[in-house]
């Protein structure tokens, strides 16, 4: 293809891309989780100016300010936030594509200005050109779009890849460039980033040392203009990053950028029991040393009975800012269950790799078309690897974040950035073959460029075909939008129905309704301070039917103040005739049932759909 056509192709490829992924974002089906509500209640948070709840150790600012001033502009409610909260993650999808443009841009532009003699007869001319790399970039920011990086899920992750591309464009330009206003740019949007994910706090320092360090050693630039370039990037993001740094310190009374990367090590490597831990249970510390400051109150031991009034934010506190209850969870490091969890995060980095196969399979593929791969520059002498480094900058910091998550928990949302920041730099090396006949030979570049192509377009295909599925099931569901949840949304109207919400509070019992999926707590409007903890799903039912102390258990939900006990059952198993769902209320037609506990019992009725719309409104 010529460098015409192609850039022809880049442009159609963009204006149909902004139609489709809008198809994408609107039939974009229910995905709430308990983090997505807890970014919620934070942006609920700073619309009512309630600052001192917006700090919070595990969920940073940026992403929640975004949804407030979604919900703003929109004037949505919380029966329809939803839709305002996609459009959101569109235009962050948006950003996202053109940051990958920015960063494929200064890339080539720092190849071009690190191999500007690159002599044709040595084979050193590269495959692909600009507009080449940036439609691949394109095309591997919309796959992770249909994957990890859905618009429908409610999550930051999308966010932060959309800034840190643009915080590694600017460290590309600053390289290619030589220019001081880069790197205070740079600066900038590694602090907006840390203000979107704590994990970008480190990533920022390594990026600015990598700067520094690249300049030196590899461009051998003079010490005073690294030094300044350094300077100028660690000003701008401490300026950004500082004031959320300070206040959240103020809060835990010592330096503190945010505790969710030492929590997770602590769950994830340490051995530390993740939820409902307390100061006697020394069996289920693992290997960190915990003296927690105020932890859960355990109102019975069995079964675990716990109270969160101790924080006052979040519809569900146990999960709206999980430090406060761990705080003094101190991780240790202990080799052999490193190695152990290595092993697990080995083994999630495959699966990443083998459910995203489009990129590496062509890169196989063009390898073995006759293309080649001369990341040391052995073509153009001794010396040549000064002039052929540019991919290094990227792979390293893609590599050093991919490692940073394998010491803790590797998850597809986690490591896209990462394995965007390497695979497209290999791309970028890719070199004609040796002979010089094969060198003036247009057609192996035309060839692969052609098979960008086809992966770009079958990709925009696939978000096509998917979204037009989706459109499909709603309508075929009756929904009144794709992001409605009939069970989600039904059983907070039957919860509102009998006389619960604007605030009340309750209980919840298993990890289903407690935690994996509670966003019917925040539709209905009520807390829950007081939680059952019982993870097991299948024998729920029973175990809490045999409690000898079943009453006592009734009788501590009621002295908290809980109107409720609301937990998820089979629908099969709770037919009303049985000692075990008696007194239980099915909500709606979802497999979330309440049990009344200081509101009047409503008079056995057979389940019926309540005549709501989705603006929580009554039909006439």
């Amino acid at each position: 293809m010529r460098s015409q056509t192609l850039r022809r192709a880049l442009l159609v490829y963009l204006l149909m891309l902004i139609p489709i992924a809008w198809l994408a974002m609107k039939y974009g089906p229910y995905a709430l989780d308990g983090d997505g509500m807890a970014y919620m209640d934070v942006a609920d948070l700073m619309r009512a100016h309630q600052w001192a709840g917006v700090i919070n150790a595990y969920w940073n600012p940026l992403y929640p300010a975004l949804l407030a001033l979604a919900q703003r502009l929109a004037h949505s409610t919380r029966w329809n936030e939803l839709h305002a909260y996609y459009v959101l993650n569109f235009v962050i999808f948006l950003a996202s594509v053109f940051a990958v443009q920015m960063f494929v841009s200064a890339l080539v532009k720092l190849r071009r200005h690190m191999m500007p003699h690159a002599d044709p007869s040595h084979g050193a001319g590269h495959l692909l050109g600009d507009h080449a790399l940036r439609l691949l970039g394109v095309a591997l920011v919309v796959i992770a779009s249909q994957r990890e990086l859905s618009m429908a899920a409610v999550r930051p992750d999308a966010l932060l890849q959309a800034l840190m591309l643009a915080a590694f464009a600017m460290l590309l330009e600053s390289l290619a460039t030589g220019s001081l206003v880069y790197a205070p740019l740079m600066g900038f949007f590694l602090g907006l980033a840390y203000l979107a994910k704590s994990f970008a706090f480190l990533v920022a320092f390594l990026t600015i040392a990598v700067m520094m360090l690249f300049q030196a050693w590899v461009q051998r630039r003079k010490l005073m203009r690294v030094i300044a370039g350094g300077a100028l990037a660690l000003i701008v993001f401490a300026a950004v990053a500082g004031p959320y740094v300070a206040a959240l310190s103020k809060q835990k009374g010592r330096f503190d950028f945010g505790d969710s990367g030492a929590l997770n090590y602590a769950w994830y490597v340490s051995g530390t029991v993740k939820m409902h831990l307390e100061p006697s249970m020394t069996g289920s510390f693992g290997s960190a040393t915990v003296k927690l400051i105020h932890p859960e109150q355990q109102l019975l031991a069995q079964p675990g009975v716990y109270s969160y009034r101790a924080e006052p934010y979040g519809t569900y506190p146990a999960w709206f800012d999980p430090t406060y209850f761990h705080e003094r969870i101190i991780p240790r490091f202990n080799l052999q269950r490193l190695l152990h969890r290595d092993t697990r995060n080995v083994a999630l980095s495959l699966r990443y790799l083998l459910n995203h196969p489009e990129a590496w399979i062509l890169l196989a593929l063009l390898l073995v078309c006759g293309a080649r791969l001369d990341l040391a520059g052995s073509r153009i002498g001794a010396a040549g690897w000064r002039h052929t480094v540019f991919w290094l900058p990227p792979v390293a910091l893609g590599l050093a974040m991919w490692a940073i998550y394998g010491l803790v928990n590797v998850e597809e949302r986690y490591v896209t950035l990462a394995y965007l920041v390497i695979i497209l730099p290999l791309f970028a090396t890719l070199q004609t073959s040796n002979s010089a006949a094969a060198a003036d030979n247009p057609w192996p570049r035309r060839a692969a460029t052609a098979m960008i192509a086809v992966l770009a377009f079958l990709a925009l295909g696939e978000s096509l075909r998917v979204a037009l599925e989706q459109r499909r099931n709603e309508s075929a569901a009756g929904l009144a939008a794709a992001w409605y949840s009939p069970r989600i949304f039904g059983a907070a109207k039957a919860l509102n129905a009998l006389g619960v919400g604007s605030g009340d509070e309750i209980a919840c019992m298993g990890t289903i309704a407690c935690l994996n999926d509670p966003y019917w707590m925040r539709l209905a409007n009520v807390r829950v301070l007081t939680e059952i903890y019982n993870p097991d799903a299948t024998h729920l039912l029973e175990e809490f039917e045999g409690l000898p102390n079943r009453p006592q258990v009734e009788a501590v939900l009621k002295q908290q103040g809980a109107k409720v006990l609301v937990a998820a059952f089979d629908p099969g198993a709770m037919t009303g005739r049985t000692p075990a769902s008696a007194g239980w209320i099915r909500l709606g037609e979802s497999d979330l049932y309440a049990l009344p506990l200081t509101i009047p019992v409503p008079a056995p009725t057979a389940p019926a759909t309540l005549p709501w719309d989705i603006t929580g409104a009554a039909k006439p």
